[in-house]
């Protein structure tokens, strides 16, 4: 992918100064969740660009090939044909962003994408997910087979024992990942802004398996730590929120906070990801309302 993220010379002095006004990140979050919403096409527009944002994911135990299938099949075609039409979007290639699934899973994936010629990537989860606490080599190796098997997109998870404990210096240098896009989220904490200058192309608020996921104001935080090293540094650093996120009137607020803090620039899914199961479906049955004046029942849309 163009655009990877270089990294930088880690100064952890200057970063150790940085102070958060919770206060005010508080009241800008209030702020952004109270701004109007677009209406009738323009929703419409929004939502589509939502879906071309999203990591359809499935991190199921019970995952198998059949359904990793049914979902890249959703994702080639993540809006019913006929509804597209209707909106002119028909021919317009609209896809998800990626295939989100665990390591063990993405040689189904990258089966059933291939076999489709849909050229979309395949993102895995990796490194001990979801808390990242086995053993350095078990996690490298667990990127080794993603990538053997056709990843495209790690989704690493930081040894909170390290992030805790200062050990920055480290923690990036250990993966062996190169040419791919790595997105770095701790578990049972947002991403920490330090991740940025050490090498990632995406920072996440979370791995979305824990009791408090993507929330704005920890989100607002880390946009600023993303505009301060594009104004510092140039390069651009891309962000996913995760877990939580079910709803078409969300990914339009998600859309929003994302817009005002870092500019269009980041609204696409070379910048921003919204990782999520279930929040395909909500938009989908939005869009058919919008098209037909209705909602549709459950049957009518096809799951993934």
């Amino acid at each position: 992918m163009s655009g990877r993220n270089p990294g930088a010379v880690l100064d952890l002095e200057s970063l150790s100064k940085v102070r958060v006004n919770t206060q005010a990140v508080l009241k800008r979050a209030q702020h952004i969740q109270g701004l109007k919403l677009p209406k009738k096409q323009w929703q419409a527009a929004w939502l589509l660009k939502a879906v071309s944002c999203i990591d359809l994911t499935t991190l199921a135990g019970d995952d198998t090939p059949s359904n990793v299938h049914r979902l890249c099949m959703k994702a080639i075609q993540p809006v019913r044909y006929d509804l597209l039409k209707k909106l002119d979007m028909h021919d317009k290639g609209l896809t998800t962003a990626a295939v989100c699934v665990y390591p063990s899973r993405v040689a189904d994936a990258s089966k059933s994408l291939k076999a489709a010629n849909s050229g979309l990537p395949v993102a895995s989860v990796a490194t001990g997910f979801p808390a990242g606490q086995t053993p350095l080599e078990t996690r490298l190796q667990e990127v080794r087979t993603a990538v053997r098997d056709g990843a495209a997109e790690i989704d690493i998870v930081i040894n909170r024992t390290l992030a805790l404990t200062g050990q920055w210096e480290v923690h990036m240098s250990q993966w062996e990942s190169a040419g791919m896009l790595l997105k770095a989220e701790t578990s049972e904490s947002a991403s920490h802004p330090l991740s940025i200058p050490t090498g990632s192309d995406f920072i996440k608020t979370s791995t979305g398996k824990e009791a408090v996921n993507a929330t704005y104001p920890v989100t607002i935080v880390m946009a600023r730590a993303i505009r301060d090293y594009y104004l510092r540094t140039g390069h651009k650093v891309g962000f996913k929120p995760a877990g939580g996120i079910r709803t078409a009137q969300e990914s339009l607020v998600w859309l929003n906070l994302i817009k005002e803090e870092l500019g269009d620039d980041w609204l696409c899914p070379h910048l921003f990801r919204l990782g999520a199961s279930s929040l395909l479906a909500d938009i989908e049955r939005q869009i058919y309302h919008y098209v037909t004046g209705q909602y549709a029942a459950y049957h009518e849309l096809p799951m993934a």
